[in-house]
């Protein structure tokens, strides 16, 4: 193997061959820098996550390393886990304005605000860490504030782009920084990390803007009706373009779902949304004013159970309820494996009258074909490593870098927990870290492993038998039982003779342990599960999760 003492390592932790928990190491020599850090929802095999954390037992190992967390935007595949890592690795965070203020929020909610050490960065502006010269460069995205980073290494330039898209006409602030990145590729760059998410898409990612239009077009359009309009609460250009049409028809507006308002109140604070005097109000004087009078901008647009849009579908939202009539606008598009989900709430919706519209209301923040082109055009770089998508979108990015003149050698598809080692001619796969995802269920994190979700899942399928013997203490003789209880494996009351025939089965086993002499719990536990699970198969040809109980007086 190389000597790759010297060489500039690349760590993703998390966010390939899946969207969500971004997050990436960069190492050389004793520094290491941490881009992002998010996390994901959990897929439908985790029975009760809440959210899945990247594991970085890399960085704990490495701890005196570490110089500092670099955060790309506020979104939360890329924040959302900083709290839980926070409390085990004291990163000192540097980002744009909103973003902090976002971090900043949640440090307050997990009561760890005053340990972390926090700087605020303007675009164009480079910080030093350990042997990184970092600098900040503007880019748009769904969110306001998203940056760019070039970071300087003693091996040559690394760009990553973040999640980014070109928008020449941004609702908010100035259009990405292409003169800069430009610049860089004159210099040279060593190598490009660029948003895969639209990798697929052919053309140009449309401006923010056109969605403002669609929205005049619908409040023109429904000027007789409430209209409730879900989005991603992030998406502050979004919010502020809802905000001008419903001024701009004489509507007020009400904001509901907690990250909605959290979000807003932050941005507004900030100055990076307007909104005039007297148009928002509380939910609660939403009755003070006719339906056609009234704009709701709610969370929800991805059929998460809780947001407040499927309770108000549900009909379980204490102070709003769907009336025949109102136009639900849904300002997002499913993120996939989501679809399900928001098609149960639409249904839900149009059965109690209302009238949803879901096409052409929602524009992507990340970058489509053409525009990875241009990235790629203005950077020149030697290397490519496409970041942020599933699988499919990373390959078709690797299709694209080559088209785009970087020698197919040049690119790497990685996987989480790959150490690529890169500079000079290296650019190959070295090592392999540790990178699985950790699981937070409520309070616990990490407590719930592969065994536990195994367990989980087993007990969702199958159902559970319970077996309660009673010994006596000298004799061992059975003094009471086997009594079997059933959950979710099939109802007692109308399938007694199975249950008959179950205690007869334990029975035979129990008895037939005790003959032998055999006095080892573990052992006559085992018998019973083995006895009991093969004629359950036999019979129902099910494998409920069998847990026996013994005890003794």
């Amino acid at each position: 193997m190389k000597d790759i003492s010297n060489k500039v390592k690349i760590i993703p932790l998390g966010g390939l061959e899946q969207i969500g928990m971004n997050i990436t190491a960069i190492e050389y020599d004793d520094s290491i820098i941490v881009i992002d850090c998010g996390l994901a929802f959990p897929e439908d095999e985790m029975l009760g996550i809440d959210l899945v954390i990247p594991d970085i037992t890399y960085l704990k190992e490495n701890a005196d390393k570490v110089k500092g967390l670099l955060v790309t935007h506020g979104h939360e595949d890329h924040i959302g886990a900083i709290p839980y890592i926070e409390n085990e690795l004291n990163m000192p965070i540097y980002t744009t304005k909103l973003t902090m203020a976002l971090i900043e929020n949640k440090l307050k909610e997990h009561n760890n605000i005053n340990n972390v050490k926090r700087k605020v960065v303007k675009h164009g502006q480079i910080i030093n860490l350990g042997c990184f010269r970092i600098e900040f460069i503007r880019t748009n995205h769904s969110i306001v504030d998203a940056a760019a980073l070039a970071i300087y290494t003693p091996e040559g330039i690394i760009v990553h782009t973040g999640d980014f898209k070109v928008d020449y006409t941004p609702v908010f602030g100035e259009m990405i920084d292409l003169p800069r990145f430009g610049e860089l590729g004159k210099k040279g760059v060593l190598a490009l990390m660029a948003d895969s998410t639209n990798a697929e898409r052919p053309g140009y990612t449309q401006s923010e803007k056109t969605v403002g239009k669609t929205f005049d077009n619908l409040f023109a359009d429904n000027r007789e009706h409430r209209i409730i309009i879900a989005t991603f609460a992030s998406n502050v250009d979004r919010v502020q373009q809802i905000i001008n049409s419903a001024y701009k028809y004489g509507r007020k507006v009400v904001v509901e779902g907690r990250s909605m308002v959290n979000i807003i109140s932050t941005a507004t604070e900030l100055g990076y949304i307007n909104i005039p005097d007297n148009t928002l109000i509380e939910i609660e004087r939403i009755k003070d004013y006719p339906d056609e009078q009234i704009v709701l901008i709610t969370t929800g647009s991805q059929g998460e159970n809780m947001a407040a849009l499927s309770r108000i579908a549900a009909n379980i939202h204490n102070k709003i309820s769907i009336m025949p009539g109102d136009v639900v606008i849904f300002s997002s598009n499913p993120i996939p494996g989501n679809e399900k989900a928001v098609f149960k709430v639409i249904n839900e919706l149009e059965m109690k009258g209302a009238h949803v519209i879901f096409q052409d209301t929602h524009v992507s923040g990340h970058a489509c074909q053409e525009e990875l082109k241009l990235m790629y055009a203005l950077t020149k770089p030697k290397y490519a490593i496409p970041v942020h998508g599933e699988y499919r979108h990373l390959k078709r990015h690797a299709e694209l870098a080559v088209e785009m003149g970087v020698e197919k050698e040049h690119v790497k598809i990685l996987t989480t927990g790959d150490v690529l080692a890169i500079g000079g001619d290296t650019f190959e796969v070295v090592d392999k870290v540790v990178a699985q995802g950790i699981l937070v269920d409520g309070l616990g994190v990490g407590d719930v492993g592969n065994i536990v979700l195994r367990d989980r899942q087993h007990l969702s399928q199958n159902g559970l038998m319970i077996v309660v013997v009673t010994l006596e203490r000298e004799t061992n003789q059975v003094i009471a039982g086997p009594d079997i209880v059933s959950r979710g494996f099939v109802y007692v009351r109308e399938s007694e003779t199975l249950m008959d025939e179950c205690r007869e089965v334990v029975g035979e086993a129990l008895y037939s342990c005790l003959d032998r002499g055999i006095s080892d719990w573990g052992k006559i536990k085992n018998s019973i599960k083995d006895s009991l699970g093969e004629f359950l198969w036999k019979r129902t040809k099910r494998s409920p999760m069998i847990l026996p109980i013994i005890t003794e007086v």
